[in-house]
């Protein structure tokens, strides 16, 4: 489905009306979002609901309800009771040229709206991860693949993150139902994350410093820095960053104890902590296995753009999207299974010459900005692709 011709939404798509339906007013990604469609031109008018409290948005936001983490019961009941709201603000969805859904209770919860309010506006959704209930043979992954495809009909365009969604699952279940169109996670053009750093070395005399950033779901990953803090004490240090995942680690100030060189410094803001806490690593760990042999191998996580940016190679695990894209830029290091033994020796290679470092360091920063930037032309290239 990707590269199908794009179709034209209007004279001038910048220009359009978003009407955004997220799943969290107060994630980052949604937000990011929101300020591309704003900075390419378009005015936006989010739909969504939130998990507590939330910064006010610069952008028109109607609040759905209140959500929690890992509630599926709770967000189902929300697909109706959502839409009830967003159709007493019908106003300002008539108004809209795109309903554009963020994920698959969104696009359920915006189709119902535009459903209720007879609506005949282009939509769109937007895919990020293949979800593990939608993958496999149980009846639950069947039903969800039959809704799925019922909304996939009334969609105008699937926003995908990689490609390996649409070969690995768009294309698998329903072949030519819908055009697609790649957007990678990359960083927005406009937001504060500051100049790409100058070429350097790394310190001589200093650690080899290994970063785990971002939502931390893997325990597997956990295990191999573990591991890897263990090995090399006196050489290798560990941090971590970000958002562990309740439902993953239930105890996670217990799992990292009793390492000196393994520390969780807590929470970032993205972009703005960017440039400092990539500055501090020599390597970016983008290894996953939270759901192996589907979305996991499947995903192009934002690690590899924020680092990539940063000039901060990412290690990653053969025969995923992942490595296939450091690969084929010449941006990272490939680790073989098994991981457990092929990690610590491509570590103790590293410690006796880091130049692979320098060298993946060096064509980081000769790639183009683009690679890991997204500016507006890509925001307009989905809004011509929807079509009217």
């Amino acid at each position: 489905m990707l590269g199908e011709p794009a179709r034209s939404l209007a004279p001038d798509p910048a220009a359009a009306h978003v009407a955004f339906f997220g799943h969290n007013a107060g994630d980052a990604a949604v937000r990011r979002r929101a300020s591309a469609f704003r900075r390419a031109g378009c005015t936006v008018t989010g739909f969504m609901p939130r998990r507590g409290e939330i910064p006010a948005p610069d952008w028109t936001l109607v609040d759905l309800g209140e959500t929690h983490d890992n509630d599926y019961l709770h967000r189902i009941g929300s697909i109706f009771s959502g839409a009830r709201v967003a159709a007493q603000h019908a106003d300002l969805l008539r108004q809209a040229d795109v309903i554009y859904a963020r994920n698959l209770d969104m696009l359920a919860l915006a189709a119902r709206t535009r459903k209720l309010l007879k609506l005949r506006t282009p939509l769109v959704y937007e895919c990020l991860d293949i979800h593990h209930r939608l993958i496999g043979g149980s009846a639950v992954a069947r039903t969800l693949r039959h809704l799925e495809a019922k909304l996939l009909r009334d969609c105008s365009l699937v926003v995908v993150s990689s490609p390996r969604f649409v070969s690995e699952h768009f294309d698998v279940f329903y072949p030519d139902l819908c055009p697609s169109f790649l957007v990678e996670n990359r960083l927005i053009q406009g937001d504060a994350f500051g100049p790409r750093p100058r070429p350097a070395a790394k310190a001589p005399g200093r650690k080899l410093r290994i970063g785990w950033f971002g939502n931390l779901r893997c325990k597997r990953s956990l295990a191999l820095m573990r591991a890897l803090a263990q090995r090399f004490p006196d050489q290798v240090e560990i941090i971590l960053r970000g958002y562990p995942a309740p439902g993953v680690f239930p105890n996670f100030d217990q799992d990292i104890l009793g390492l000196a060189n393994l520390r969780f410094e807590g929470r970032y803001k993205a972009p703005e902590d960017l440039g400092r806490i990539y500055g501090e690593i020599d390597l970016i760990w983008a290894g996953d296995w939270y759901e192996a042999g589907a979305n996991s191998t499947w995903l192009l996580p934002n690690r590899i753009y924020e680092g990539g940016y940063f000039a901060t190679p990412a290690l990653a695990p053969d025969g995923t999207e992942t490595a296939r894209w450091l690969t084929a830029r010449g941006a990272g290091l490939i680790i073989e299974a098994p991981e457990e033994e092929s990690l610590p020796r491509k570590i103790a290679e590293l410690l006796d010459d880091p130049s692979p470092i320098a060298v993946c360091r060096n064509q980081l920063l000769a790639l183009p900005r683009e690679v890991f930037v997204e500016d507006a032309a890509t925001t307009r290239g989905i809004l011509t692709a929807v079509g009217r």
